[in-house]
């Protein structure tokens, strides 16, 4: 925390320790560089006026570390010019005196968990990029992909991932993302499905205070608060009409207009969409406008579903099991050949992350370190299963088709979106209904493909 009043910096220290902030204070540009230069600081919440300094220069300071903290300036001349040019030197945000205590608590929330992610992706492109061909698959198709991969992430084009739900669009295009020169910068993944039209634009191209009811301040969207990163476009067939029209001005001229300004803001990110629908199809039904369309398809990337992989499904198998006899700390985990077998001969319509997810199911409830073939559902054994029908109450009774696997994700999964729905898309909140911590919160989303959904709308909530 850095301000030259000292009652300011006392107040805040007060107010962020009782959120369980562990909080340094400074008066001045030359104590935050000392304080800087050394590790550990996540956020920086600097003063814009500093006496002899300026929180820009506290701003620069920070971004020239090697993994720079977030930086949240606070201003009581809170200019449109004095806030484009603290989100082009990087800021994650400004916030105006006089501020509401839980705006700041919501936009330090907020800017924190967009740092836990910038960390998870470096760890990821760690973990990845020196075997991500074994992540991604070397079957035929999927090596014509990674080839693909390889072309495209040196430029800018807009790229468009096509295929099946859980083929993997996303690990595809944080790939694309790590191989380029914009590895460095956030990767910021949006469900274009998640939200209504307002929020969803207001999301994208950010607003001006005041723009709404619940605007209290002025915030960048994701495509300016991305920098020189990626913003990936899930589900983009699910966009509304009316923001396409928007969404195709923004890609063609380069820049945003937040919703409520009368300006334009220029953005360095690069785009890539995903779907799952088949767009040429969605154009002709009118439900996807053709000049978007076109303007998307600049390079498209299709992947084919799991089934049409010849040996992958074991290779992938083999990959999950290695990350997870990490996590349970049981290194002996491996799977019986006619387990492998099995896999193999599956057809699996939940493509990759049903495999994921199945793997995870058998490692965690295995007494053996050796998985066979017991350890996978009947489906995949080749065998009949039950289907709940209705009895007596309390006690279901069981016929042919019923997959009690597949039941309690689909429950798991309904809860999960029940719970972000009465929490208004804040994601804190929707972990307490749950009885879950955050983190787990986190990983249940990240297991159900609802990983897209990280960079929730901050709402104040009641």
């Amino acid at each position: 925390m850095v301000d030259d009043e000292l009652s300011m910096r006392e107040y805040l220290e007060l107010l962020l320790h009782r959120e369980g902030y562990v909080v340094t204070s400074v008066p001045g540009v030359k104590a935050a560089c000392e304080l800087l230069s050394r590790d550990g600081v996540d956020l920086v919440i600097s003063d814009m006026k500093l006496g002899t300094g300026s929180g820009l220069d506290v701003l620069r300071a920070a971004r020239a570390r090697k993994e720079p903290p977030e930086v949240v300036l606070i201003t009581a001349f809170g200019t449109p010019s004095a806030a484009v040019e603290a989100m082009r030197e990087g800021a994650y945000d400004y916030i105006c005196k006089p501020f509401d205590n839980e705006e700041l608590r919501l936009l330090v929330q907020k800017a924190l968990e967009k740092r836990l992610l910038r960390q998870e992706n470096t760890t990821l492109r760690a973990r990845l990029l020196p075997g991500l061909g074994v992540a991604v698959g070397q079957s035929t198709r999927m090596q014509g992909v990674w080839s693909l991969v390889e072309k495209v992430a040196p430029g800018r084009s807009t790229v468009l991932v096509t295929g099946e739900s859980g083929t993997g669009k996303e690990l595809v295009a944080r790939a694309i993302h790590m191989r380029g020169n914009r590895a460095a910068h956030p990767f910021l993944p949006f469900n274009c499905a998640a939200l209504n039209e307002g929020t969803l634009e207001s999301e994208l191209f950010g607003h001006v205070k005041g723009a709404f009811t619940g605007a209290l301040q002025e915030r960048a969207g994701l495509l300016v608060s991305a920098g020189e990163g990626t913003v990936m476009l899930d589900e983009v067939g699910e966009m509304p009409l009316a923001t396409q029209v928007k969404l195709l001005r923004v890609l063609q001229e380069r820049k945003v207009k937040p919703v409520g300004s009368a300006s334009e803001v220029p953005f360095q990110a690069r785009v890539i969409a995903a779907t799952n629908r088949r767009l040429e199809a969605e154009v002709k039904a009118g439900r996807f406008r053709e000049d978007l369309f076109y303007r998307l398809n600049v390079i498209t990337l299709e992947l084919p579903p799991l089934r049409e992989r010849t040996g992958d499904t074991s290779l992938l198998a083999s990959h999950f099991l290695s990350r997870m006899a990490e996590e349970l700390g049981r290194p002996g985990l491996r799977f019986a050949p006619e387990t492998l077998e099995m896999l193999e001969r599956y057809s699996f319509p939940g493509n990759v992350r049903q495999l994921q997810n199945m793997v995870e199911r058998a490692a965690t409830l295995s007494d053996s370190d050796l998985l066979g073939p017991s350890t996978l559902p009947p489906a995949v054994r080749g065998e009949t299963e039950p289907v709940v029908r209705p009895g007596e109450p309390g006690e279901p009774q069981l016929g042919v088709g019923f997959n009690l696997e597949r039941h309690l994700d689909d429950s798991e999964r309904r809860y999960l979106l029940a719970a972000l729905k009465q929490a208004g898309g804040v994601k804190t909140r929707a972990a307490d209904l749950l009885g879950l911590s955050f983190r787990s919160f986190r990983y249940r989303l990240a297991k159900h493909g609802l990983t897209d959904e990280l960079d929730e709308p901050v709402r104040s909530g009641g």
